[in-house]
């Protein structure tokens, strides 16, 4: 995975409905899985920058 979500997340829910692969699981800060596809779409939408490349 070329991303991750650092502890910045606040949880909004943003990148949930932009992942086209269904690769960000929630929780109180949310984390990347293996079906990531590296689009970097979760990343652009994310409006606490929480979202990073590895």
């Amino acid at each position: 995975m070329a991303f991750v979500i650092t502890e910045d997340c606040l949880a909004c829910g943003a990148c949930l409905t932009e992942c086209p692969s269904d690769a960000i699981q929630e929780g109180d800060v949310y984390s990347i899985n293996e079906d990531c596809v590296e689009c970097g779409a979760c990343v652009d939408c994310c409006p606490n920058g929480a979202i990073q490349e590895k």
